[in-house]
């Protein structure tokens, strides 16, 4: 028999034994005093009012706090897997499961205390909780630029919604190297949404576009680097598998092991199959 639909508090239609899992897991983070940030369609939700049907409830936490989070959430009955111990793991119940997030996929965007400084609260599923920054989310999901997924258009909705209110700043400091990332998404910005192109500070694409031009006017790396990998985890293998280019994940140009990106690459064959 097909179970019917509770509306959460945010606009997300979940299945009751579905949603009772998701509160659970909060409440019981809460009762140990535990740490977390709820991201991804719930937290996009939040902020520009797009509800977005999804599978996947995601919830942030900092690396260090994971082993004691394993240790609650695995004595209130639950199954935890530490599936990319670079970046996630996997709270299960019944064949459904929560993404714990520690990082980005690409090991850029690790979750630190300044996450949990500026994190709103709000009522998920009616449990009080935090939710992830908008700028932390600007920040990881600039980096989503998978064949088969975009994360651009959220970056965008992101921008409009909360543009005005930004620390930009912290922003551009999250983006520091990766300037030329962030320049592009308020580049296209302007595109999506001309009406709104100043919610942009001007000196924030002063301040961009000065970087740009002086790096026109310097010698380029020698190193053959590629920063693609970056941004895909798939559709940059030639460049680092067959022509040369060194991977700017791994140590010490980004934050991963040789094995975390090895593991990261291996699942590609298995999501597909």
């Amino acid at each position: 028999m097909q179970q019917a639909i509770a509306t959460t508090t945010d606009g997300a239609n979940i299945p009751p034994d579905t949603l009772a899992f998701y509160r659970d897991v909060l409440f019981t983070l809460n009762e140990a005093s535990l740490p977390y940030m709820v991201g991804g369609a719930y937290a996009l939700h939040h902020y520009t009012g797009i509800d977005r049907l999804t599978k996947d409830f995601d919830i942030f936490i900092a690396r260090e706090n994971y082993s004691e989070i394993h240790r609650v959430l695995s004595a209130a009955g639950y199954k935890l897997d530490l599936a990319y111990p670079h970046w996630l793991a996997k709270v299960y119940d019944k064949g459904e499961f929560i993404d714990l997030i520690f990082s980005s996929g690409n090991g850029v965007a690790t979750v630190d205390k300044t996450w949990f400084d500026h994190a709103p609260r709000a009522r998920i599923f009616d449990v009080d909780s935090r939710i992830c920054p908008p700028e932390e989310m600007i920040w990881s999901k600039a980096f989503v630029m998978e064949r088969e997924r975009f994360d651009g258009a959220d970056v965008a909705h992101l921008l409009l919604a909360m543009g005005r209110q930004l620390n930009w700043q912290h922003l551009m400091s999250r983006f520091d190297p990766h300037w030329r990332l962030l320049l592009s998404h308020l580049t296209l910005f302007g595109l999506i949404y001309p009406m709104h192109r100043h919610i942009i500070p001007a000196g924030v694409m002063h301040a961009l576009l000065a970087r740009l031009n002086e790096e026109i006017c310097t010698p380029s790396p020698s190193e053959k680097i590629c920063g693609g990998t970056l941004l895909s985890r798939e559709q940059y293998l030639n460049d680092i598998g067959q022509w040369g280019y060194r991977d700017a994940r791994i140590a010490p140009i980004g934050n991963m092991t040789a094995q975390d990106t090895a593991q990261w690459t291996a699942a590609i064959f298995h999501k597909k199959h």
